[in-house]
């Protein structure tokens, strides 16, 4: 009998959770009738519930940190010094050539890709094709398009941002204007009204829309001097509005004179 005990308690060793909440509760159910049970049963569920879901957010939080660094590496990478003659085993990186820097910073972003879900799996992909534009320009610019439609809007709106960039520089200037204009429409907090309007702006001036380009300048710098706070005091000037204005007085200095004074307290 004793011998049997012992097996017994070794076969029972490895399941002491169910053994213990569970039979806890069957001991508890027994003085009681009816629901009893049922009831002391789900609130055991609920016990059993409530620390998986303990678990999961604190696995979650770890990994949320483990991903938030190895993107923040990637992209000191992606930013770092590029230098005639690069230190080895410096404290930052640096690269003897863009296309090195691009390549090695690719590469890091992939291993985010691939390890996390989003969003630094689709902020990971549109930095790799940001990096790409200078390795092979095509695939670059077809992986920015692809991103465009991104479920996340933050990645949608750099994404879309950074190929209407692609196509001014290549000279397309119909499609970076469309893409632009696009942008302004959506004003999103990533890629603001204002700041489209200035990039459509100086592809305007770019095509000879001279006036065209003078009107956007003039709306952005007049809103931007007319805005006021919920304490009805003028906000400060964007830097967007500044370089909007700098720019009008370039290309249409009696336009410029025509806007209102910038208040003093926030001029300069």
């Amino acid at each position: 009998m004793a011998k049997y005990k012992k097996k017994r308690a070794r076969e029972l060793q490895h399941d002491r959770f169910r053994d213990t909440t569970i039979g806890f509760f069957d001991r508890l159910g027994n003085l009681l009738e009816g629901r009893g049970r049922t009831i002391l049963y789900g609130l055991g569920g609920l016990i059993v519930a409530g620390l998986l879901i303990l678990w999961f957010v604190n696995w979650s939080n770890k990994k949320s940190n483990e991903a938030e660094q190895a993107l923040g590496r990637a992209i000191t990478i992606s930013k770092a010094s590029v230098l005639a003659a690069p230190v080895a085993g410096g404290a930052e990186p640096s690269f003897a050539s863009e296309q090195e820097r691009a390549q090695t910073a690719i590469a890091e972003f992939e291993k985010v890709a691939a390890k996390y879900g989003d969003p630094y799996k689709s902020e990971s992909r549109y930095f790799i094709a940001t990096n790409r534009l200078l390795l092979d320009r095509p695939k670059g610019i077809s992986e920015l398009e692809e991103l465009t439609k991104s479920n996340i809007a933050e990645v949608a709106s750099l994404s879309k941002f950074a190929l209407a960039q692609a196509k001014e520089s290549d000279d397309k200037l119909d499609e970076a204007a469309q893409l632009y204009s696009d942008l302004a429409k959506q004003n999103s907090p990533t890629v603001t009204a204002e700041t489209a309007h200035l990039r459509l702006a100086k592809v305007y001036k770019k095509q000879g829309k001279n006036k065209e380009a003078a009107d956007l300048l003039f709306n952005i710098v007049d809103a931007s001097r007319k805005a006021k706070g919920s304490d009805n005091q003028p906000l400060p000037v964007s830097a967007a509005a500044r370089e909007a204005g700098q720019e009008l007085q370039k290309l249409d200095p009696d336009r410029y004179a025509q806007l209102p004074p910038e208040t003093p307290s926030l001029a300069g």
